[in-house]
């Protein structure tokens, strides 16, 4: 059996995944994008090394703060450990609250190929973002809707990545069904999600808890180690505390940021996983959980 915990930021997923693995004798994959980061560790809340569960846990701290990662490659990656997993375990749990990688992982995504064609992006950074919108939107206008004008990020990724496959991406995502590739009687997606008030009171103590435990140090010295990957930079977190190393905003400013973004990405998650999944049982709480495992 595949169980997949998952829920917003917060929910209290860790403990019920690292529950199951006692129960069922199960390893556990990671399904958050941000935990497949070396040394980052508080920010994203990642069980400690020390922690006796940390040990039957897959595809946590596997490359550096430096290197990008796309959900392409995390598909290709997870798929073949729960595939070897399974060979060896009757149960395996998948457990995280990055919605779309675990979306890859069990169901029959087809991803775009995201080279970067140098030349190309070169030629595009030379544009304005209006400029950059009108181009997107001669080539695919549903797509161009999605974006924001001045989401220039977005708008060089959606060009690039169309100018590689010479397809247009709405399109492309529109003739995609998304089945599940692993029959759905042997998967149980346990969706945790607390009362609002009560996750917005855990996602304000878990701030206030990771800037205790040495957050600001650990974004300190990662920056000065690395040249951090616009994905790692871009972690709820990390590019509050950037910004405030930076003197962009003080410390409260900081504090407060990453308090409202974290609540807000809760909000954001809770609609995919309902959106995006079903059959989905559903528990406010780990007390409720243990009511039925």
């Amino acid at each position: 059996m595949i169980y997949v915990v998952f829920g917003p930021t917060a929910s209290g997923k860790t403990d019920i995944a690292t529950y199951l693995a006692d129960k069922y004798h199960a390893p556990i994959i990671n399904g958050d994008a941000f935990q497949i980061y070396k040394e980052m560790d508080i920010g994203t809340n990642k069980i400690s090394k020390d922690n006796p569960y940390y040990s039957i846990h897959y595809l946590l701290d596997i490359i550096n703060p430096d290197e990008s990662f796309s959900v392409m490659e995390y598909q290709s990656l997870a798929r073949k450990t729960l595939d070897d997993l399974l060979k060896d375990n009757k149960n395996v749990i998948i457990c995280g609250g990055t919605g779309l990688y675990i979306r890859a992982l069990l169901f029959d995504y087809v991803f775009l190929n995201e080279d970067n064609n140098t030349a190309y992006l070169e030629e595009l950074e030379k544009h304005s973002n209006e400029e950059l919108h009108q181009m997107l939107e001669k080539i695919d206008e549903v797509e161009a809707n999605k974006i924001h004008v001045n989401n220039r990020k977005r708008m060089i990724r959606a060009l690039n990545m169309m100018n590689k496959n010479q397809i247009i991406k709405s399109e492309h995502i529109a003739s995609q069904e998304h089945k599940l590739i692993y029959p759905s009687e042997n998967i149980k997606f346990i969706f945790i999600n607390p009362p609002r008030d009560i996750l917005y009171e855990r996602i304000n103590n878990r701030v206030d808890k990771m800037m205790s435990l040495g957050l600001i140090d650990e974004v300190k010295k990662l920056n000065e180690k690395y040249n951090l990957s616009l994905t790692a930079k871009a972690g709820i977190g990390y590019k509050e505390v950037l910004s405030y190393l930076n003197h962009e905003i003080d410390l409260q400013e900081c504090y407060e940021l990453i308090k409202k973004r974290s609540r807000n990405y809760a909000k954001r998650q809770i609609t995919f996983f309902k959106n995006q999944f079903q059959n989905l049982e559903t528990f406010s709480s780990y007390e409720e959980l243990l009511q039925k495992y």
